[in-house]
C-alpha cells in the first residue's frame, strides 16, 4: 500500500529551523571587523536563510498535496474494484453461474510473519507465491451451498447449512443435533442518544510513535465487547472441532486436522466490516460463556497489564482449547499493524495436541478513504498429530480483485502433501486429496473439492458496529444470568453496558472514570498481584488455567473477586 513512510518522515516540521550567527560573529572580530560591519553580515545571513526555510515550507506543502492525492486515487482505485467485482457478482446471480476458469492455479505473493523467518523455512520461491484465484471457482454453481437441515446454535439462521456435504458421513453431519436450544436476542437495543461524529486521526495524530494500546480513546472508537468476549467471537464455529473430535474416534486424522484448520482460518470470518475496536479489560476483569447450545463452557481472564495479556480455556465436547495473547502494535502513519504473540493449543479427550499461532493483522486507511483490515502471514499447525498444515494468508494490494484467499497444504510426518486447502478467510474453506498447489495445475485435479466450512449469513437485524449473530449474544444478560457472575465479569462493566444501550455520554463519563482507576494497575503487579483463575506454567511464560471457576460459580462464591468495576475514593487511588 502506498506509502510506508516512517512517522517521522511524514510528520517532520519545517517552521521550526534556527540559525545561530556567534561562530560567524567571534570570526568576524578575531580580523578586526567594525561592529556595523558585522550587524550588516548577521542581517544578509537571517535574509538568506529566511528566504530558503520558506522554499523548504513551500516544498513539504506540495509532498503533503501529492501524498494526500496519491491516497485518495489508491482509495478510489480500491472501491472501484469492489464495486466491479460486486457488480459481477451480481450479475453471475442474475443472468446464471458463471463457468469455471481455474485452468491453472494463479500467481500471488504472500507475506510471510516475522515468525516464518526465524523457522528458517527451505521453501522454494515456487511454493511462496503460488495462489488459487479462488473468485470464480467459488462462485460457481458446482459450489453453492445446497443447504442442510442442520443449525449450528440457537443463534444460527434456520436457513444457515454448511454447504454440499453429500459425501460426509451421517454421524459426522449429526454432531452436535442434541445440543439444546436457548433463546438469545437477536438484536443490540435502539440508541438512547443520538451518536456524535468524531474523526478518528484528530485523536490519533498526537500519538505517533506511542503503543495504541495505551492511548485513551473516547467511547465513539469503541464496539460494546471487551477482549475478553472478542476470544470467545474465535469459537463461533466451534462444531468444527466437534466434527474433528468425531473424525479422530473414527480414525481418520487427515480429516480431523482439516477440520481443525478450517476452524482456525474461521476465526477472522467476523473481522470484516469491524472497525470499532473492543474495551481493553480491567486488571483482574473476567467473562464466562456457558453455551449448552454449542456444547462448550469459555472462560477468560485478564492476567496481565503490562503487557497486557488475555489468557482463556474452553471445555468443549471432546476436546479442550486454551490460549494467551498479547499484542504489539507499529502506527505506520495511515495504519495499525497488530502482530499478535502467543500460542494457541487445542488438546482432544484422546490425548492429541496441536498449536498454532494466529497472523499478522493491519488496519487502513486511518487518515482519508474507507476503513478496510487485512491478515496476512504464515500460520502453521502442528503437534502430536500424525499430519501437519501450513496456512497462508494473502496480503491484498491496491491491483488485487481477489482479496482475502487462503491457501492452505496438510502434510505427514515425510514431509508428503496429501491434502490442499482453498478459499478466504470471510466466505468458506474447500479441500481437494492430493497436491495441487503447483503451478499448472488442470482443473480435473479441483473437480472432487469438498466444502469444509461456510461463514454464517449476516443478522437480520444489523448493527453499526457489523456484529454477527454469536457476537451479538456475548453481552447479553439472559435471564438469571447476572446473579450468577462475579464483579469482574465483562458484562456488569459500566461503559461497555452504556454503549451498547446507546447513551454515549454516560458511556465516555464511566470510561474515563475506570481508566483512571486502571492507571493503579501497574502499581498493583509490581505489589505482587497474582490473577485469580489462571497460573504461569512452570519455565514458561504461557497462563495455563488453574481450575475453581465453574466451582465457585455453582456455590455463588465470589468473596475472592473485588468490585473492580465499583467507585473509589481518591484516598485510595493515592496508595
Amino acid at each position: 500500500m502506498f506509502p510506508r513512510m516512517s512517522n517521522s518522515e511524514l510528520m517532520a516540521p519545517t517552521n521550526n529551523l534556527a540559525m545561530s550567527t556567534e561562530k560567524l560573529r567571534q570570526r568576524l572580530v578575531d580580523e578586526g571587523v567594525s561592529e556595523l560591519a558585522i550587524q550588516d553580515c548577521e542581517q544578509i545571513m537571517r535574509s538568506e536563510f529566511s528566504a530558503l526555510q520558506s522554499q523548504l515550507v513551500l516544498l513539504k506543502q506540495k509532498q503533503w498535496l501529492l501524498i494526500d492525492t496519491l491516497r485518495q486515487l489508491e482509495t478510489e482505485k480500491v472501491d472501484l474494484e469492489n464495486t466491479l467485482v460486486d457488480e459481477s457478482q451480481r450479475q453471475a446471480v442474475n443472468g446464471g453461474s458463471i463457468d469455471l476458469r481455474h485452468e491453472k492455479c494463479s500467481e500471488g505473493t504472500a507475506t510471510e510473519s516475522d515468525d516464518d523467518h526465524e523457522r528458517g523455512d527451505a521453501e522454494t520461491d515456487e511454493e511462496d507465491n503460488t495462489f488459487f484465484d479462488t473468485r470464480d471457482f467459488l462462485s460457481s454453481s458446482s459450489f453453492k451451498s445446497s443447504g442442510s437441515d442442520f443449525r449450528t446454535s440457537s443463534f444460527s439462521s434456520d436457513d444457515d447449512g454448511f454447504g454440499s456435504e453429500d459425501d460426509t458421513d451421517p454421524s459426522i453431519k449429526a454432531v452436535g443435533s442434541d445440543y439444546p436450544h436457548v433463546k438469545r436476542r437477536k438484536s443490540l437495543p435502539e440508541p438512547v442518544e443520538k451518536e456524535k461524529s468524531v474523526s478518528l486521526w484528530s485523536m490519533i495524530k498526537d500519538n505517533i510513535g506511542k503503543d495504541l494500546t495505551k492511548v485513551c480513546l473516547p467511547v465513539y472508537f469503541n464496539e460494546p465487547l471487551s477482549s475478553l468476549q472478542k476470544c470467545f467471537e474465535d469459537l463461533e464455529y466451534s462444531y468444527l472441532l466437534d466434527r474433528a473430535f468425531e473424525w479422530g474416534k473414527k480414525g481418520d486424522s487427515l480429516m480431523r486436522i482439516l477440520n481443525v484448520a478450517a476452524f482456525a482460518v474461521s476465526g477472522y470470518a467476523s473481522t470484516e466490516g469491524r472497525m470499532c475496536k473492543p474495551f481493553n479489560p480491567l486488571l483482574g476483569e473476567t467473562y464466562e460463556a456457558d453455551y449448552p447450545d454449542k456444547g462448550l463452557r469459555f472462560f477468560s481472564e485478564k492476567v496481565s497489564h503490562h503487557p497486557m495479556v488475555v489468557a482463556c480455556h474452553c471445555d468443549g465436547t471432546g476436546w479442550k482449547f486454551w490460549a494467551d495473547s498479547n499484542l504489539k502494535s507499529k502506527f505506520w502513519g495511515r495504519s495499525i499493524q497488530l502482530d499478535p504473540v502467543g500460542v494457541l493449543t487445542l488438546q482432544f479427550d484422546d490425548g492429541e495436541i496441536l498449536q498454532w499461532s494466529k497472523v499478522t493483522t493491519s488496519i487502513y486507511n486511518l487518515i482519508l478513504g474507507k476503513l478496510y483490515c487485512d491478515h496476512y502471514g504464515t500460520m502453521r499447525i502442528e503437534g502430536s498429530a500424525e499430519y501437519s498444515c501450513k496456512l497462508k494468508f494473502k496480503e491484498q494490494s491496491i491491483i488485487d480483485r481477489n482479496p482475502h484467499q487462503v491457501h492452505g497444504i496438510v502434510q505427514d510426518k515425510s514431509g508428503k502433501t496429501v491434502a490442499t486447502m482453498f478459499g478466504k478467510w470471510d466466505e468458506s474453506m474447500h479441500y481437494v486429496i492430493g497436491d495441487c498447489s503447483g503451478k499448472g495445475k488442470l482443473s480435473e485435479d479441483m473437480s472432487g473439492a469438498q466444502l469444509l466450512w461456510k461463514r454464517s449469513k449476516p443478522p437480520g437485524n444489523p448493527t453499526k458496529y457489523n456484529l454477527t449473530r454469536f457476537a451479538m449474544t456475548l453481552n447479553e444478560l439472559t435471564p438469571g444470568l447476572k446473579d450468577k457472575l462475579p464483579p469482574t465479569d465483562s458484562r456488569l462493566r459500566p461503559d461497555q453496558r452504556y454503549l451498547e444501550n446507546g447513551e454515549f455520554e454516560m458511556a465516555n463519563a464511566e470510561k474515563l472514570r475506570l481508566e483512571q482507576r486502571q492507571r493503579q494497575a501497574r502499581k498493583m503487579q509490581e505489589r505482587g498481584w497474582k490473577p485469580r483463575w489462571f497460573t504461569k506454567e512452570e519455565g514458561s511464560e504461557a497462563y495455563r488455567y488453574k481450575g475453581g471457576y465453574w466451582e465457585a460459580r455453582e456455590s455463588g462464591s465470589w468473596e475472592e473477586c473485588p468490585d473492580i468495576f465499583g467507585h473509589v475514593d481518591s484516598e485510595q487511588q493515592t496508595e
